[in-house]
């Protein structure tokens, strides 16, 4: 593949893209190890089926179908291909127009388009409901009603999987897919709907060789009309070319495949399809969108839907059309400015707006109606009445933490309301909830999986929600520091897996719900910064590898030059609880440095921390290191820097430590103890406390709140740690010297 860039002291290298991955360490440039020149598929993680992508100036903006999640029709905006945001929604949820929002109904190819001096969208209200049309003067919005499209004596049938094509002249056409073996072209007027003849294009797929020929969408380049179609929601995505816009068939040139085939045996996609119009850019290189399906090896993950990949595409001598194939390597970004948007992923959300965020969408038109966030200012309220109702994001990750802070007074059975993962039609749900069954319970289930725990907290209560690739673990909080585990670890392979109930094509979704009662919400956290952030869940990456360890999954670079990875959307908190510390746990036996950023690499991102990683004593030793950071709060994208040998170091988890001062006051009282004799710190702690001694000797005992020995040692005119071998909860220390006595309550935290 050719027409890739490195970017050396501001000028642009053209290199084929092939000799990348064959170079030795020694002729890439220094610059890939230290700064982000890359990116990692898929750039549109979660659901963002039947893409379309409008370049306009510098700004790109992306659509596609919604099916059944409303509002309809959210439009995302970027200026580099890679990261990418929601600024608009075009329909709302409650438009009288739609006929239905079942599972795989709603809306269909919303095509995103810019022609005659206004944005359009157009699209189908299901199949068979017809092709409409909003127009707008910025593709933030405000969108105008929608309007059914006119058609002409000779159109026949609009129509539900449609796109726009505009010629070198201004001239939009519609492309037509009215059905398996009809392909048709018809020119759109200035009022938007169609006009002049049709273009009959019926016999690309009359022999149904391509399948369905789907989502069809046109280029041009070099004078030549390029057409290319799906076969159809599984695989397949095909090109044809002529040098007119033309129904004679004699005069169009079928060219293949247009996806290289895979060669990464690593690659966790499939091959792509339904790809978007390839634009080209100033510098003269190609790229499109497609939709592809998650199938790592031996683990199917498509139940997170059809995620949007990025590719170049790359013409031979021939004018032949090829877009890079899958793979779970690095791949060299588009050379566009930055865009200072964060990866795609959920947001975190404080509700402390009037408003819903954008990025929120809920599984069908009654649930949309079901919530307030002014009834309560700053909790955002689910009201179910006597069925369930939620609100969700797009899952968008294989490992993540989420937390709430849920207001519950549940009285009767059925009663619940907290985290949620749903498929495509609810059938297949995870619940992590405060509700009632036979008394308050804190209920964690999944299938056949309950565990429940009496609820001894009160009405409000902190719930978090680990993932770890198949496997979810919940936990309870009194005030959302101190952690208890309900039950034990639950595998949703289930959900994850390719299933019948529209998982295939919508994907899993994430967020929080509430049943036969309502329910308040303080805030609802997508990857919580002070839990355990494992490495191996970065989204994107450059000179690291991922392999398994005694911990799992972890990571470390691949040469002396360094490498880095980048985590998305982590969660630093706000207000009082800010992180005053960040700790990695890594084992080495060499060390060197990781450098901790926010955002980016360069003078657009910040540097936080630059922690020193010394020997642990051997490759399976894991340590943890610390350094202090002030001033961060908020979600961001942090990246890891690494430096030292090749293999400097195997990093396994980071996570942010917040400050004492944010601790509820039965906490923060025990933060220190200090005497003539020794002193006890941290408190609360996260894997072990440490004992300092000044002059003297003693021994401590660790009890549980039952009075039952959990740990005993001694200690003698050294720092000696203790407690890393018990699990989250509150303890009763005993300490004792020649000169003193004490017993204190020490916490660990999760």
């Amino acid at each position: 593949m050719t027409g890739k860039r490195f970017l050396i002291s501001g000028l642009f290298l053209i290199i084929v893209f092939s000799d990348f991955f064959a170079q030795s360490e020694a002729e890439i440039p220094l610059t890939y190890y230290q700064t982000v020149n890359t990116y990692i598929n898929p750039v549109l993680p979660g659901d963002h089926p039947d893409p379309t992508v409008l370049k306009v100036g510098n700004d790109f903006y992306h659509c596609g179908s919604s099916f059944h999640f409303t509002p309809y029709l959210p439009i995302l905006h970027s200026t580099d291909l890679v990261h990418w945001k929601e600024i608009s929604r075009v329909i709302p949820s409650n438009w009288s127009g739609l006929l239905n929002d079942a599972p795989s109904y709603g809306i269909w190819q919303g095509a995103i388009t810019y022609f005659y001096g206004s944005y359009w969208i157009y699209f189908s209200n299901t199949a068979g409901g017809g092709q409409y049309f909003s127009k707008a003067e910025n593709p933030a919005g405000p969108w105008s009603t929608p309007i059914k499209m006119n058609t002409t004596s000779t159109t026949g049938p609009s129509g539900y999987d449609n796109s726009v094509f505009i010629d070198d002249d201004g001239t939009p056409y519609l492309l037509i897919k009215p059905g398996q073996y009809s392909n048709r072209i018809q020119k759109i007027g200035i009022d938007g709907h169609l006009t002049d003849t049709v273009i009959n294009m019926d016999w690309v797929n009359a022999d149904g060789r391509y399948s369905w020929a789907e989502g069809p969408v046109m280029c041009k380049r070099n004078g030549w009309y390029y057409y290319f179609v799906a076969g159809n929601v599984a695989g397949g995505q095909y090109v044809l070319r002529s040098q007119t816009l033309t129904d004679d068939s004699t005069k169009w040139e079928a060219l293949g495949n247009v996806f290289a085939a895979i060669t990464d045996p690593s690659a966790s996609l499939r091959s792509p399809n339904h790809m978007s119009q390839p634009i080209q850019l100033d510098d003269g290189t190609w790229w499109t969108i497609a939709q592809s399906y998650e199938n790592s090896i031996g683990n199917d993950w498509s139940g997170q839907g059809r995620q949007g990949t990025l590719h170049q595409i790359t013409w031979d001598t021939n004018g032949k059309p090829t877009a890079t194939a899958p793979t779970s390597l690095h791949l060299l970004k588009p050379v566009l400015p930055k865009s200072g948007i964060p990866w795609k992923l959920p947001r975190s959300d404080y509700f402390d707006n009037p408003t819903l965020d954008l990025s929120w969408h809920f599984m069908n038109r009654a649930a949309a109606g079901k919530f307030s966030l002014t009834e309560r200012p700053g909790w955002l309220r689910i009201k179910p009445g006597t069925a369930r109702s939620h609100i969700l994001h797009k899952e968008a990750g294989h490992y993540y933490t989420l937390v709430t802070c849920v207001d519950i007074d549940a009285t009767a059975a059925g009663q619940a309301a907290g985290i949620y993962l749903t498929n495509g039609n609810e059938s297949v749900v995870v619940k992590l909830c405060s509700g009632y069954s036979e008394g308050k319970k804190v209920i964690f289930t999944f299938n056949t999986t309950t565990y429940e725990a009496e609820n001894t907290i009160g009405n409000v209560i902190w719930l978090k929600l680990e993932r770890k690739e198949h496997h979810l673990s919940g936990f309870y909080s009194l005030n959302g520091i101190n952690w208890i585990q309900i039950g034990g670890s639950i595998s949703v392979v289930d959900l994850d897996k390719s299933q019948p109930n529209f998982n295939w094509w919508v994907g899993t979704s994430v967020g929080l719900f509430a049943e036969k009662i309502q329910a308040d919400f303080d805030l609802f956290l997508y990857k919580d910064g002070f839990s355990p952030l494992p490495a191996a869940g970065y989204n994107n990456a450059y000179g690291v590898r991922t392999l398994t360890k005694s911990p799992g999954k972890v990571v470390t670079n691949t040469t002396a030059n360094g490498g880095w990875l980048m985590l998305g959307g982590v969660e630093l908190g706000s207000g009082e609880k800010v992180p005053v510390q960040v700790e990695v746990n890594v084992s080495s036996i060499n060390g060197g440095n990781l450098e901790i950023w926010l955002d980016d690499l360069e003078n657009e991102g910040i540097k936080i921390a630059t922690i020193q990683i010394t020997g642990t004593g051997g490759e399976n030793v894991w340590h943890t290191f610390s350094e202090n950071i002030s001033g961060v709060s908020g979600q961001h994208d942090v990246y890891l820097r690494f430096s030292g040998a090749e293999n400097a170091f195997y990093l396994n988890t980071i996570r942010f430590i917040p400050d004492p001062s944010s601790y509820p006051s039965d906490i923060k009282s025990y933060s220190l103890i200090e005497n003539e004799s020794f002193k006890v710190y941290p408190n609360p702690y996260f894997h072990n406390f440490n004992i300092e001694t000044k002059s003297d000797i003693g021994k401590y005992t660790i009890y549980d709140l039952s009075g039952k020995e959990m740990e005993r040692g001694y200690f003698s005119n050294s720092i000696h740690s203790a407690g890393s071998a018990l699990s989250p909860a509150t303890y009763i220390l005993k300490v004792e010297t020649r000169e003193k006595r004490i017993t204190m309550k020490i916490n660990k935290i999760l």
